[in-house]
Parts: C-alpha cells; sequence; structure tokens
C-alpha cells in the first residue's frame, strides 16, 4: 500500500472516530422518529360497507381498487347497513366505515373516538310500490304521501341498516299507527324477490342512484316510484333530510324514465373512520373521493362532493386538507410513500439539523486532537530525556538507544499533509536532543586523564 493511500485511509479513519458518536447519535434520534411518528402506513385496511349489490358495496370496489395503486389492500366487510358499520367502527373490527346520517344514533363517546372524511353522496329514500296494490288498496295509480300506505305490506330495510328507524320517524310523523300497516324488515335481495312476486306490496330502499336494485327497480314495468310531495316539509321537519329531485328522462332519455319529475328527500352519507386509523390512509381515502365522488350525478353538480360542510362528527385535519385544499406539491411528481415520508418527516429533520448543528462544532476539535495527539505525545518522553540528561547521572549511552527507539516510531507516523509541519518539527526537535547527547558524548571522550589513574 503507498504512502498515499496510508495517509488518506489513516485522516478517514480518523474522522470516522472524531464523528461517529454524532453521527450514531442521529441516526438513533432519526431512527426513534420513525417509530414513534409512524410515517409508512399499514398495508392493509377495513372498509365496511353494506349489503350486497349496494351501492355502499360498489363504491367499496372503486375504493379497493384505487388504493391498490399504491400498494394498500382494502378488505370490504359486507354489513346490513349503515347502523352496523357505524357499531363494526365502535367494536374495532372495522378501520373506516360508511354511515348515512340520520339513520343511526351517534353517542357522546363517538366524538372522540370517530372522525369523518366528509360527506360523500346522497341518499334518497326510494319507496317502489307496485301498481296493482295502489289500485286496489289506495284506490289511486300514483302515490304521493306515506298517509296512502295504508293497509299496505311494506318492508323498511334490515335492523342493521338504519332505515327502519328512520321510516318510524316518517310514519309517526304522517300519524300513521303500527296496526295501519304491516311491515317487515328482510334483507335487501330477499325483499326485492318478494315485492317483484307480488308478495309485498311496497319496499323501501335508502341508497345511492349507483345501487343496481335501485336502477333496475327504477326500469321495472308495473313498478312506480313514489314521489314526496312534502319534500320541502319534511326537510324542515328532520334536518338531516334534503330535498331533492329525480329529473324526468334522467334514467333513460329515450324511455322518459321516470316519465315525470320525482320529488325525494334525502340524507347524506359520510366517510367515518375510526380516529387511531394511520393519517396516510387517512389522506389516501379522501384524495381518492375526490375522484371517485367528484363527478356530476342524479342530485349534484360536479364537484359538489365530498364535502366537509354539515359534518355530523369532527372532520379529520387529513380530509379536509385533501378536499378543500390543492395536492401537496411532491405528491404530484412522486410516489405516494415518498412524498407522505417526507411530509410527515421533514419537521423531525429540521428539529434534528437544529439540535445537531451545535453539536457538530466539536468535530473539527476533536478530529485535530486525534491528529496532533499522535505527535504531541512524543514529546512528553522526548523531555523526560532530556530532563534526566541535565540531572546527570544517567548513561548517555542509554539515553541514546531511547532516543533512538522514538525516533524510530516517530518515522512510522502518518499524519495528513495540513499537519505535517508538526511531525517535521517533532523530529527536528529530537535532532536537537541527540546534538546536545552527541555533544556531551563527544567532550567525555576527549577529556585529559585525571593524574594518579
Amino acid at each position: 500500500m503507498s504512502h498515499g493511500v496510508r495517509n488518506l485511509l489513516l485522516s478517514i479513519r480518523d474522522l470516522l472516530v472524531s464523528a461517529g458518536p454524532l453521527a450514531i447519535l442521529g441516526v438513533a434520534l432519526i431512527i426513534g422518529a420513525y417509530w414513534w411518528l409512524k410515517p409508512t402506513p399499514p398495508k392493509s385496511v377495513i372498509l365496511a360497507t353494506g349489503p350486497d349489490q349496494s351501492a355502499y358495496e360498489e363504491f367499496g370496489k372503486r375504493y379497493l381498487d384505487a388504493l391498490a395503486a399504491d400498494g394498500i389492500q382494502v378488505t370490504l366487510l359486507h354489513s346490513e347497513g349503515s347502523a352496523a358499520n357505524l357499531e363494526l367502527l365502535r367494536q374495532g373490527k372495522a378501520d373506516l366505515a360508511f354511515v348515512q346520517g340520520g339513520t343511526a344514533e351517534l353517542e357522546p363517546r363517538d366524538r372522540d373516538s370517530l372522525v369523518s372524511l366528509g360527506s360523500l353522496f346522497v341518499e334518497p329514500i326510494w319507496l317502489f310500490y307496485r301498481t296493482d296494490s295502489a289500485k286496489r288498496l289506495a284506490r289511486q295509480d300514483r302515490l304521493d304521501g306515506l298517509h296512502q300506505l295504508r293497509g299496505m305490506k311494506v318492508n323498511v330495510g334490515s335492523p342493521g341498516s338504519g332505515l327502519p328507524r328512520l321510516m318510524e320517524k316518517l310514519l309517526d310523523a304522517n300519524h300513521i299507527a303500527a296496526g295501519e300497516l304491516t311491515l317487515t324488515q328482510e334483507r335487501q335481495t330477499p325483499a326485492t324477490v318478494a315485492f317483484l312476486d307480488g308478495k309485498l306490496d311496497a319496499v323501501v330502499f335508502a341508497s345511492a342512484p349507483e345501487s343496481l336494485m335501485v336502477q333496475m327497480l327504477l326500469q321495472t314495468p308495473g313498478i312506480q316510484l313514489m314521489s314526496f310531495a312534502q319534500n320541502e316539509a319534511y326537510s324542515r321537519r328532520f334536518p338531516f333530510l334534503t330535498p331533492v329531485t329525480l329529473p324526468r328522462g334522467v334514467v333513460d332519455l329515450a324511455r322518459n324514465i321516470p316519465p315525470r319529475d320525482v320529488r325525494l328527500v334525502a340524507s347524506t352519507t359520510s366517510l367515518l373512520a375510526r380516529e387511531d386509523t394511520h393519517p396516510a390512509l387517512l389522506t389516501l381515502f379522501a384524495q381518492n373521493a375526490l375522484t371517485i365522488h367528484g363527478s356530476a350525478g342524479w342530485f349534484n353538480r360536479a364537484r359538489e362532493f365530498p364535502s366537509t360542510l354539515h359534518a355530523e362528527l369532527p372532520i379529520a385535519k387529513e380530509a379536509d386538507r385533501a378536499i378543500n385544499e390543492p395536492m401537496p406539491v411532491m405528491q404530484r411528481y412522486l410516489p405516494f410513500w415518498i412524498a407522505n415520508l417526507i411530509e410527515r418527516m421533514w419537521l423531525i429533520f429540521g428539529i434534528l439539523i437544529a439540535f445537531m448543528l451545535p453539536l457538530s462544532r466539536i468535530v473539527p476539535p476533536l478530529y485535530q486532537f486525534r491528529v496532533r495527539s499522535r505527535v504531541f505525545r512524543w514529546y512528553g518522553r522526548l523531555r523526560e530525556i532530556e530532563d534526566e540528561f541535565e540531572q546527570g547521572g544517567s548513561d548517555p549511552r542509554a539515553l541514546q538507544q531511547q532516543l533512538d527507539r522514538i525516533e524510530a516510531q516517530v518515522e512510522k507516523i502518518n499524519v495528513p499533509l495540513s499537519y505535517a509541519d508538526e511531525l517535521y518539527a517533532l523530529r527536528n526537535h529530537i535532532l536537537l536532543v541527540r546534538r546536545k547527547l552527541d555533544r556531551t558524548g563527544a567532550s567525555s571522550a576527549t577529556a585529559p586523564a585525571t593524574p594518579g589513574a
């Protein structure tokens, strides 16, 4: 190995030893911050949806596909509906869930344990009835009020959907006693089959128009959709309801379905999450909600949803930022996991830099001390030899041998070029001491012999 390479490696070793403790401290702090912040989201998440063929299930599949692009596996947990979803969140069996306003009773503890990612879409109350049943029982071709349901057999949804509770409020507001009609609480699919077979006179859904059942029934001959003629009054009586209108021909323009404007009442569905759900997951769901729910629909204009207005629970700050603010610059050009890591760690990096900069000032003096100590530690031994010589009583030849050993060791010292002057100064000082010893030795050799010796 050449002398230059050996000097370089030695300098690197000194630098590593001098800066090593500080570097280890910095790495330990970064690892600790990473463990504490957990910037990388988990690779799987559970989303509670709803019954088979419901709008909740359809939207859940869209989130599943959207988050798969970022390496997140979304597990869809089917349930009976909104009320069941809320209970799944409370029990910790789901991380996120679709919950419809007004169909589930919120508890005081929910405001501390749950957050909202905003309102996603409206869910009208679809009350489908058979035309023959309306003629036979109500003596009318078309129905426009709940009071006309007296004497009918009506399915008001499964208990877990929360719809029976909502319909109970609406029927009570219309002064319809429990015995004036027959209510059943079957699941959506078997209820629809019974309805089409004539075993039920009417069925009630609370669902977005994307529901396959809704779209099928809207186009089924002999089935009509009840118009809530008093939808404005319903919205004043019940704050969680909104009056909406299903425009004429919006289902099928060529077939003119529906043949007239239909007034409906609708509640808003939100995406709720547990408060301890990873913030990066909340950001991903909120950002994808802009794409999934941002287009125009039967009851809303483009970019009207998702919305952070009129939320029943606190809005997660990640959702508020994703919905109401432009996408962060880094997420436009970097993969989400890299951008998320930088965004969540940049403050920690700033704090670490502010903390480490003052400490880094000790590295140059420590490095200088290590290099110079290889030279200066020989000065102590050189001084001892010189002191022994001046005090007398020591054999000059023994001192010369010690000096030879020191000089041999000094010849092996390697220092950076910036410190070479100190190494050569040590060699000069060794030479000075040697000359002093040599002069004394020469004087002893030429001194005249003592008489009588």
